[in-house]
């Protein structure tokens, strides 16, 4: 699955192909790409529901080409007002599930509505209505949804509102069996007629703290009513000809301009791709980018970062130079969730959009908010108790959050836009794509089928494990454990590795998409 699907107007690509196919129908509607991109989102909240919904939050990169600029929009929502580290006395950490990790608003219904009051063509209740039919009529159970509904069994069945939709009759359903979520249907229905605000300010923000406050949880109406997302200036880098843009902190997007600049240092065309020297050379220039990203990464109006000197050109070249290309650096990291959804859209006018959405873990806080058929993200979980952390838990409050869509310009216009899913894997997957299609010449859909990586502790391990498909040979392995990498051989094609999706625009202006064999996505073009 190497020939990425080539449209000549237009192109949507997600991890789903009933939510691409929904953002391809609004574009044939008069639609243009910001429309179609909250239709995707909203397909996916419904479609894709282990990895995103309304109860999560968004980024987005959009481009415009009326205005030729790239702006980022922060749909990523804050701590409440009366939750503080006293709040978990006598706790070590946060709660990853339950009740306990529902400490920060949604904010992806936000920024629907910013999206389309800025740019869209259509209204809410338009692009809604391909989510509300598939909430509503059915849609077939995703082998993704089937294998983590299986791995997620004991959070769901905790719950029983959440069990009794995702495991109706108390059994995980069979693949393509239709799975149907009339409480979601009526949510979505709600919203296309009363907007945005019927979600942070009206009956259904009351219907939604009431259930979390009977469970004894923490957010109010106030916090709710206070949400309110930001259009921001994206954070960028250069490289080999294309301006690099990421999303800023509180997004790790900053992570990935940091690999960059340090690759930039190197000759990649004399590294051989799939080489030794291509994984151990991407690998460390990525644990430099996480070791600062872990020290200053938080919501920037309650500390300082450092950009202008991360993102420095010279101190790429620093970084670069630390690198020993036969021996390995150690960096400290924390696990991360991975429950993520990316997605994006060109239009025949030129707009693009690259956005991505989660619940942070696989179904969230395991918490559907009572007959509003919405799955609260635990997203709040990654803040730290520690009060002389960097990340550390304070009221009204953003945490270090892993979402990161991308775009890469080339001249001023729109050429590379790529994401995935996957926490500490986001910013390692994004670098192998794109030095794949930039320094190696590789169409998108190459680009993401060919052996991934991910670097990182993962649950109760000290070690630092180097996770590789099982496709690398074991003479690459051995090459790189003799390096000093600690190597895991998984799956030929393991989701572990995320699931990406990339456009490429190429000089004809055709639109190449590629999606991910790890997951259930789509291209779609015209």
């Amino acid at each position: 699955m190497n020939s990425a699907k080539v449209g000549t107007k237009t192109m949507v690509v997600s991890p789903h192909y009933l939510a691409s196919q929904a953002g391809n129908s609004i574009l044939e509607k008069g639609g243009n790409a910001f429309d179609a991109a909250v239709a995707v989102s909203a397909c996916l909240a419904v479609v894709y529901p282990h990895m995103t919904g309304l109860g999560g939050d968004s980024f987005w990169l959009a481009y415009s080409a009326d205005t030729k600029k790239v702006r980022a929009y922060n749909g990523s929502g804050r701590s409440g007002a009366n939750v503080t580290r006293e709040t978990y006395k006598g706790d070590s950490s946060i709660p990853f599930r339950g009740i306990k990790s529902v400490i920060t608003v949604p904010g992806m219904v936000d920024s629907w509505d910013a999206i389309l009051k800025e740019y869209g063509r259509l209204s809410l209740a338009d692009v809604l209505k391909p989510a509300i039919d598939y909430a509503a009529n059915g849609f077939p159970f995703s082998k993704d949804q089937h294998e983590n509904t299986v791995k997620n069994l004991d959070v769901l069945r905790a719950e029983p509102v959440t069990a009794a939709i995702f495991l109706p009759e108390s059994r995980v359903p069979e693949i393509n069996e239709k799975i149907v979520q009339k409480d979601l249907a009526n949510t979505l229905t709600e919203l296309s007629e009363k907007g945005r605000d019927h979600f942070y300010k009206g009956e259904l923000a009351e219907k939604i703290v009431s259930f979390l406050q009977e469970k004894g949880g923490f957010l109010t109406v106030e916090d709710f009513a206070a949400h309110k997302g930001d259009w921001t200036e994206p954070v960028y880098t250069t490289y080999r000809g294309y301006t690099m843009y990421q999303v800023p902190p509180n997004s790790q997007g900053f992570t990935g301009l940091m690999a960059l600049n340090i690759l930039e240092n190197f000759d990649l065309s004399s590294i051989p791709h799939g080489s030794c020297g291509y994984y151990h050379l991407l690998v460390e220039a990525l644990k430099r980018s996480f070791q600062d990203r872990n020290a200053y990464l938080t919501d920037p109006a309650f500390h300082d970062i450092p950009l202008h000197k991360l993102l420095s050109k010279s101190y790429g070249k620093e970084m670069a130079d630390s690198i020993s290309l036969d021996s390995t650096k150690d960096v400290i990291t924390q696990p991360i969730g991975s429950d993520t959804a990316h997605a994006a859209v060109v239009d025949a006018e030129g707009n693009a959009v690259s956005f991505i959405q989660s619940l942070y873990f696989e179904y969230g806080s395991g918490i559907v908010a009572g007959d509003t058929g919405i799955i609260m993200q635990n997203r709040g979980s990654f803040f730290s108790l520690d009060p002389d952390h960097v990340n550390s838990l304070e009221p009204r409050k953003r945490t270090f959050h892993t979402l990161m869509p991308a775009m890469a310009l080339k001249h001023g216009e729109p050429a590379i836009l790529y994401g995935t899913q996957g926490g500490e894997g986001q910013p390692q997957t994004q670098t192998a794509i794109i030095t794949r299609m930039i320094d190696y010449g590789m169409n998108p859909q190459q680009a993401i089928s060919e052996p991934r990586f991910v670097w990182g502790r993962t649950w109760g391990e000290e070690t630092q494990e180097l996770k590789l498909e099982s496709r690398v040979s074991d003479q690459i392995t051995k090459e790189l454990e003799d390096a000093g990498h600690v190597v895991k051989r998984v799956g030929d094609v393991d989701p572990i590795m995320g699931h990406a999706n990339a456009i490429l625009i190429d000089e004809q202006g055709f639109l190449h998409g590629g999606v991910d064999p790890r997951g259930d996505g789509a291209a779609v073009g015209s």
